[in-house]
């Protein structure tokens, strides 16, 4: 925030008080020679008696103008520093009530004198953004509560499946093999997804406690990509889904290959969790520029635009249900987006037409 608003340092309203100060001084400067001149006129225009009173106290101005100019030039002074003054307080108690809004939760805007216009924008901005934080960080920890309690709430759910399928297992005793193959595989099942979970709980810890760095190797990205999607067989056949590779034979990038492995398994994943069935998962690879660019399209439900514009948040998840097989912590492509921000590139996803397509442009690294 402090580069933000580093702009205004004081230096205006100051130019303007001096400036205002100094008017002051020489309007009054004018006025008071001015006056002096008037009343040596006036007493050149008449024939005075020498007793006449009037006559004698416009006397001593003109035989002592030096003297009566300063002395009145300088309580003029003094009464013109002593209302700057008052005015200057007047700015400073003004600014500090003002300042005691910026911590208040209302969006009222503050209100300051004329002068004080520039100040005035800048703390109104000032307070804009902290209320937009506020907001955010609100809505980010509501998030990250509404997250656990579904975490909690998953957990349990696979856990008791396993106790209640493996105390079967134990009481009975003449179960027929088909039936204990069945309960086995089950139970191997919700603990596979007792531990994805356990998993998630410890991924939230790391995203926000490490700092990330990259450790730089040559990779072929189509060889890689080839081999990610290959390991996604099994879950491809669930829904009957293909992938289509648009590459070139060979494409070498320099990169921390285990994260950008992280990132390509994220945005796969998540194409097979909202694909349709029977679709095809595109994936084209071309060299660009200097970099070269990774295009993932799927064959979903559109992403409607609020959605699209929050779906690399911490713990957003574009399935806000407990559903287990599609609800994760929301924190895939928000650790995507930071991976390939890491490698000075950019992800962006757009969605029509039952479109989805994640965008990814990786600049040549040496």
């Amino acid at each position: 925030m402090s580069n933000q608003y580093s702009s205004y340092s004081g230096n205006d309203l100051k130019r303007a008080i001096i400036y205002k100060f100094l008017l002051m001084v020489l309007l009054f400067t004018v006025v008071l020679v001015l006056t002096f001149l008037f009343a040596d006129f006036v007493l050149s225009m008449f024939t005075w008696q020498a007793d006449n009173a009037l006559y004698r106290l416009l006397l001593f101005p003109k035989n002592n103008p030096i003297l009566v100019l300063s002395f009145c030039w300088m309580i003029g002074f003094i009464i013109i520093v002593f209302i700057s003054w008052k005015k200057i307080i007047y700015y400073f108690d003004t600014i500090i009530a003002a300042s005691n809004q910026l911590a208040s939760s209302n969006e009222d805007l503050i209100t300051l004198p004329r002068e004080l216009k520039q100040v005035e924008d800048q703390m109104n901005q000032i307070k804009q953004s902290a209320i937009r934080n506020d907001r955010l960080a609100k809505e980010a920890e509501q998030r990250k509560n509404d997250l656990i309690v579904y975490l909690a709430h998953d957990l349990k759910t696979p856990l008791t499946s396993v106790i209640g399928y493996l105390t079967l297992l134990h009481d009975e005793q003449e179960i027929s093999n088909k039936l204990r193959q069945k309960y086995t595989s089950i139970s191997l099942d919700k603990a596979i997804r007792l531990e994805d979970l356990i998993n998630e709980f410890f991924e939230i810890t790391r995203f926000n406690l490490s700092k990330q760095s990259l450790e730089l190797s040559q990779v072929d990205i189509i060889r890689m990509l080839e081999q990610i999607t290959f390991e996604f067989q099994p879950l491809l056949s669930e829904k009957n889904l293909s992938f289509q590779l648009i590459s070139p034979d060979k494409l070498d990038i320099k990169c921390d290959v285990g994260k950008m492995e992280r990132v390509f398994d994220n945005i796969i994943r998540n194409a097979v969790s909202y694909s349709f069935p029977d679709s095809a998962i595109t994936i084209e690879i071309k060299e660009e520029g200097e970099g070269v660019r990774i295009r993932f399209e799927n064959e979903g439900y559109t992403i409607p635009e609020e959605k699209v514009n929050r779906i690399f948040e911490q713990f957003y998840r574009l399935d806000s249900s407990r559903g287990t097989n599609t609800g994760g912590a929301g924190l895939g492509l928000a650790i995507a987006k930071e991976i390939v921000e890491l490698h000075q590139g950019t992800i962006s996803v757009s969605s029509s037409d039952d479109q989805v397509v994640f965008d990814i442009y990786l600049p040549t690294l040496s």
